[in-house]
């Protein structure tokens, strides 16, 4: 009987039988995502590509391939593999494109537009380890409330039978979206609360605790960060202009509320902003962020915050002045609009 080599999510290389291969794919261990190899494959491969019918290779190879040198096996990605296209300027989407059986995971109302055959699902948790128990999941959720995010996440899957479909995820605010492959930077990125908009499943959202009191009181982004690991895509937004910045042992001072996110090898601190007239006098606040070590930091221009701020202080209602937008006949013209506020 034909034997078949799969990978695990842990990336261990485990046997089986053909006859227990449909016990295996209901049980949900072997997915179609799912690195598998049998004689006659030169290569691991997705179950889904090469058992769309419930695996009908055969060949005369007796082995897997060779491991790579070190005696090492290759390391089978956990997270699927998604394509993707971003659309716009200053209000962009992301367009992600699904094989089928693939799925992206995205906050709760980030869904802009999906095609035909993309199912989606409220779920409590990112589905990055779905033989967790209920403890974990509980878990799981109360730290996705400490963010101030909503307990579900919404998971979309391309539940056809062939061909790619694509479901697109709108940016919530005037800005610009980030991809981030996990696996190039070192397999996780810490970022601002509210900056995590879609990811590819198997990518784990979840936490991280600012371990300094300065940098958690004063830092603008609090003691709770979002802690995004995995081997695959994941899109942050962020607002204004993003500068993406390279640090090889550097410090960079920044803005307390201009920070999106950072690699590993990254040490986040707060300091001084100068002396006491350059700190009540100068602008930019009482303090600002030191990043600093090895790794890659993301910058956001205008934060949201900072710009919903701004509106609110300018607005009419709360005080700000009216600049006559709309008619030359300036608050006659818009009480004869009907825009009387």
């Amino acid at each position: 009987m034909k034997n078949w080599h799969y990978a695990s999510p842990t990336n261990e290389q485990l046997q089986t039988t053909e006859a227990e291969l449909p016990g295996l794919i209901s049980a949900g261990t072997i997915t179609p995502q799912t690195k598998v190899w049998s004689s006659g494959m030169a290569n691991w491969t997705p179950a889904g590509e090469v058992l769309p019918e419930l695996f009908g290779h055969t060949g005369t190879q007796s082995g897997p391939p060779p491991m790579p040198a070190g005696g090492s096996a290759p390391l089978m990605q956990t997270s699927h593999e998604i394509d993707y296209e971003i659309f716009g300027d200053d209000m962009q989407i992301v367009e992600v494109e699904l094989d089928p059986g693939e799925t992206v995971i995205a906050e709760a109302g980030a869904m802009n537009y999906v095609e035909q055959d993309i199912t989606f699902e409220a779920k409590m948790g990112d589905g990055s380890t779905p033989n967790e128990g209920v403890m974990g999941k509980l878990l799981a959720v109360g730290k996705r409330a400490l963010t101030g995010e909503s307990i579900f996440m919404t998971h979309f899957t391309h539940a056809g039978g062939s061909g790619k479909r694509r479901a697109a995820f709108a940016a919530p605010f005037p800005g610009k979206i980030i991809p981030v492959d996990l696996s190039q930077i070192g397999g996780e990125i810490t970022c601002q609360k509210d900056s995590f908009l879609c990811a590819a499943l198997g990518t784990q959202v979840t936490i991280a605790f600012n371990k300094r009191l300065g940098a958690g009181f004063f830092g603008g982004e609090g003691f709770i960060l979002q802690k995004l690991k995995g081997d695959g895509k994941a899109f942050l937004h962020a607002g204004g202009t993003v500068i993406e910045r390279e640090l090889k042992g550097e410090t960079l001072r920044v803005d307390t509320g201009c920070i999106v996110a950072f690699s590993p090898g990254i040490d986040y601190n707060i300091e001084r902003a100068g002396n006491l007239k350059s700190m009540f006098f100068g602008g930019e606040g009482l303090f600002v962020a030191t990043l600093s070590g090895h790794g890659r930091v993301y910058l956001q221009s205008l934060p949201f915050s900072r710009l919903a701020d701004r509106i609110i202080r300018s607005a009419p209602a709360a005080g700000g002045s009216a600049k006559g937008e709309g008619s030359v006949l300036g608050g006659l013209g818009r009480l004869i609009d009907g825009d009387n506020m």
